[in-house]
């Protein structure tokens, strides 16, 4: 499953596996420098950990960050990603 925002993609696969939800981050060098790059995937890596007792377990996650997502703020970065982690694998 797939759901698109203008700060990235997430891919969502659901699997039986009865493990916790496991999630990836693309950052690719379009995004911006290594500083921008780390600072978008720490602050993915923080919204997946707040959200992930609300994930369903088994759930493969891979969140691909895009260009946009350097200069939007933690708030609309938050809210594009829980929106799509609601709406593909909902606990």
């Amino acid at each position: 499953m797939r759901c698109a925002s203008t700060s990235g993609v997430t891919h969502v696969i659901l699997t039986k596996e009865a493990r916790p939800a496991r999630f990836g981050f693309i950052v690719s060098k379009a995004v911006g420098n290594a500083v921008v790059r780390n600072t978008v995937r720490r602050r993915l890596k923080a919204i997946c950990h707040e959200a992930s007792p609300s994930v369903r377990e088994g759930a493969d996650i891979v969140i691909r960050a895009l260009p946009a997502s350097a200069t939007t703020s933690f708030a609309d970065l938050r809210r594009d990603v829980l929106r799509c982690l609601e709406r593909q694998a909902p606990a």
